[in-house]
């Protein structure tokens, strides 16, 4: 168990070397792309099943242990220390990265990005992919840092040499954005460390606080959580993201939403909410504002861009749900209760796992017609998706549905129990203000289900305004919905699923079932180690 943690965060390492370096004879193949691309999918493959292999061994009896421990002595004069460990909260992350990267890297073998060399692509996969592990796994503050700091430059290229229009502006903006909240996020990191007498992540949680004035911990909580909510992302330090989505390759938007956006809500859980308790009770109602904000400015930008004639893309407007989206992580972790927290991590999985799947099926509609405008598509009409490419229709509008929290599906429980967590937050925080925040939370998940069904109506159903008259190569409307004018263009025929994208989606989509009807699988993780982090280290 020890050898497979430290195994996940080195072999994306390891394979990024061998990427670069010249394929050995026997292993070239006809095609030396196709071999890198190859060579891509079993690096991600082997550290999938390294940690799937990691999850079946953990003790499942004790999810709030520290377990898979290594602790090395790195840097003795700052008794900084290469110290790696998992436990129920980090867990589930690890695997779904693992999972979301390796869908990645098999979909890009049959649907390579329009860019430079694949080499360079599968090496910048394998550094974001080690970068995110070690995220999740390290247990020093400042090895903590160096692993968020690490993914920002891979994903920097893959959206600057592999992305679409407006690529360079947009990476240059995430790069700038993440850049200037990290410096604030290190001088928090180091004033917890230096104060308290050690950068261990299980000391500071045991310590949970006792060792840190009150000013300190305010103030670290403040630089810490200015650097944690630029990757989050809260409004209003979000309007890096819609671009990077928009402009970002199809496999760059699963990564950045499902697993890089994941990477500040867990340093809210794992290091402030232990480390700093009063400091995080200090903000948590700003925090909890912020995030009620962001769900509400997140449905009405897309519920502006759905609209007929906006000129609205689709991604773009995927992007705009997840600030939605992660509002209700943050509004989960404000609560600073179990019921919130475990709500905030349940729905940073199914976040990860619908949103993933929801980036795959906007890109492949954006690969079969050329675009992802909303009015373009609706206006492909006669049958729309639901009669050209039934299969794909169908997983559209399965998630969306799932995105908008249908009961039965992994969208669902995050949400109520973050609701749950806002009607009665911690001792000491304005029950009032909460339950405030809670409605307002509530009626976003209404305007949620509004802009969703509006997209599965307008791309899935075909458009019911004049963008559906004269679209090209398409059939015009009849009138009063009778049959189409006599000699009229029939619908272009467009691919339906193909089997690779079947590959790459179908985990996707089981696991949103899978979270949404047996919620225990991930609740029975997430909830002793949370019960154990907010109690200050003891179970």
């Amino acid at each position: 168990m020890q050898f497979l943690l430290a195994f996940l965060v080195v072999a994306p390492l390891l394979g990024t070397v061998a990427a670069l370096l010249p394929a050995p004879p026997g292993l070239k193949g006809r095609n030396p792309d196709q071999a890198v691309l190859r060579h891509g999918v079993t690096v991600t493959g082997v550290i999938l099943l390294a940690a799937l292999v990691l999850a079946a061994g953990f003790d499942h009896d004790h999810p709030a242990t520290m377990q898979a421990t290594t602790d090395i002595s790195w840097i003795p004069a700052l008794d900084v220390r290469i110290h790696l460990g998992t436990d129920g909260i980090s867990l589930p992350l690890l695997v779904l990265t693992a999972l979301l990267t390796f869908l990645c890297a098999l979909y890009s073998y049959f649907k390579m990005p329009a860019g430079p060399s694949p080499r360079a692509f599968v090496a910048l996969i394998l550094v974001l992919e080690s970068g995110t592990l070690a995220s999740f796994a390290v247990l020093d503050l400042l090895l903590f840092f160096l692993a968020f700091e690490m993914v920002l430059i891979p994903m920097y290229f893959l959206i600057a040499r592999w992305g679409g229009e407006g690529k360079q502006a947009a990476a240059w903006k995430f790069v700038l954005y993440t850049l200037l909240g990290s410096v604030v996020m290190l001088l928090g990191l180091l004033l917890i460390g230096l104060n308290a007498g050690t950068f261990d992540m299980v000391a500071l949680a045991t310590d949970n606080g006792r060792s840190l004035t009150t000013s300190v911990q305010v103030t670290a909580v403040l630089a810490v959580g200015l650097g944690l909510a630029v990757k989050t992302p809260m409004w209003p330090l979000h309007s890096w993201l819609p671009d990077a989505h928009t402009a970002a390759p199809t496999v760059g938007s699963v990564l950045l939403a499902g697993v890089l956006l994941k990477m500040g809500t867990y340093g809210f859980v794992r290091i402030l909410l232990p480390a700093a308790p009063e400091g995080m009770h200090t903000f948590a109602p700003y925090l909890a504002a912020l995030g009620v904000a962001g769900i509400l400015y997140g449905s009405l930008a897309c519920l502006a861009l759905v609209r007929p004639g906006a000129k609205g893309d689709l991604k773009r407007l995927i992007a705009y749900s997840s600030v939605g989206h992660m509002g209700f992580v943050l509004l989960g972790i404000a609560t600073m209760t179990p019921t919130g927290v475990n709500g905030a991590l349940f729905a940073n999985i199914a976040h990860g796992l619908i949103t993933g799947l929801l980036f795959f099926l906007v890109g492949a509609v954006k690969d079969r017609h050329g675009t992802a405008d909303l009015d373009t598509l609706a206006g492909a009409t006669g049958a729309a998706l639901y009669g050209r490419a039934p299969r794909l229709g169908a997983l559209l509008a399965f998630a969306a549905v799932a995105s908008l929290g249908l009961p039965g599906l992994a969208g669902f429980w995050g949400e109520m129990l973050t609701l749950f967590g806002a009607f009665d937050p911690a001792p000491g925080l304005s029950r009032p203000a909460f339950l405030t925040f809670m409605s307002v939370a509530a009626f976003g998940t209404l305007l949620t289900a509004g802009y969703m069904l509006l997209v599965v109506r307008r791309v899935c159903m075909g458009g019911h305004g004049p963008e559906s008259l004269g679209a090209a190569g398409d059939e015009p409307a009849g009138a009063a919905g009778g049959p189409p004018a006599t000699g009229a263009a029939r619908p272009r025929p467009i691919p339906d699923v193909q089997g690779y994208e079947f590959a790459a989606w179908t985990p996707l989509a089981a696991l949103t079932v899978l979270a949404g009807l047996w919620p225990a699988v991930l609740l029975g993780l997430t909830d002793p180690a949370v019960q154990k982090l907010l109690a200050g280290g003891k179970s």
